[in-house]
């Protein structure tokens, strides 16, 4: 008798993912009651605050970041992120990608915001002091925690759009057509990446069916921006207005190696702004902020607001 490759998990729906919310956060040493108070000092000279957030954030909530020492998805895997023109250009690699989100999706989408989400929505509902919240995170977590003003600068995971036609989908929807396209697909969880997907054995990818657009038929893509992409002009250009119109910026949660986000702190340091930050390991940005707590964000933020 064939076995299927997930015969060695039970039923169509396992969740073997860890369910401590701080496994994938990294070690480090408590914020000091002056940390603390440096910070809160810079919110109350602060009255237009842009937010600048990264998977710092959402570790907290169980979604692995990639980079973080010892617990990172590089430190333990081989696992490399997709590539924007692999996507465009490989139907297997496409077929491979959404097979492996497919399995990973409720898992995903079952992340919920943690205290530095609603810390955030704090400051921008209760106590006006944040202009925009910029994200680097795909996972919704912001809109959750009922953050309103949010610009997903890498875009959402909870958006699905046309390669050709560029019509948008919601990501749920298409889950439920992936679901009746390919019955032979347990939604078993095993280890959850930054981007919702998982790792699942390749015999099984081979057979998937992935989704397809309602109107031309062509390929979909989640409505995110894969690395070797660019960020779209017009967002770009509203994070620059936003950081422009702001007085100070509040950096959460990453480390900055991204160049779309290091180029938010170096245009802030250029206008003069108030910059501080919060991350528990070394960042591009150490050198040019004017306070850096290296620190767990959870572990300020709520003792704050």
């Amino acid at each position: 008798m064939l076995l299927s490759p997930f015969s060695r998990l039970s039923g169509r729906k396992l969740a073997n993912y860890s369910t401590n919310p701080l496994k994938f956060v990294p070690k480090c040493s408590e914020a000091s009651e002056r940390d603390v108070d440096a910070l809160r000092q810079f919110i109350r000279d602060s009255k237009q605050i842009l937010v600048l957030t990264g998977a710092g954030i959402s570790t907290e909530s169980g979604i692995p970041d990639y980079r973080s020492e010892e617990v990172g998805l590089y430190a333990r895997t081989n696992h490399k992120p997709i590539q924007h023109q692999e996507f465009l250009r490989h139907p297997h690699i496409r077929r491979r990608y959404w097979a492996r989100n497919f399995v990973g999706w409720d898992a995903f989408r079952q992340r919920q915001p943690n205290p530095v989400h609603y810390s955030i929505r704090n400051l921008e509902l209760d106590l006006n002091k944040v202009s925009r919240v910029v994200t680097q995170n795909v996972d919704n977590l912001h809109y959750k925690a009922g953050s309103r003003n949010v610009v997903e600068l890498h875009g959402s995971g909870y958006r699905v759009i046309c390669l050709n036609c560029r019509r948008l989908y919601d990501r749920d929807r298409i889950q439920e057509e992936l679901r009746e396209s390919n019955p032979h697909m347990p939604e078993a969880i095993t280890m959850i990446r930054p981007d919702g997907d998982v790792d699942i054995p390749q015999e099984a990818v081979e057979g998937f069916r992935p989704p397809s657009c309602g109107s031309c038929d062509h390929p979909l893509k989640p409505d995110i921006v894969f690395f070797g992409d660019n960020v779209p002009k017009e967002r770009v250009q509203a994070v620059r207005d936003a950081v422009t119109s702001s007085d100070a910026l509040l950096v959460l949660g990453t480390s900055l190696s991204v160049f779309s986000s290091y180029r938010i702190v170096l245009q802030g340091v250029e206008e003069k702004k108030k910059i501080a930050m919060v991350n528990i390991g070394k960042t591009r940005g150490d050198g040019v902020v004017d306070l850096k707590i290296a620190a767990r964000c959870g572990d300020v933020l709520p003792k704050i607001c």
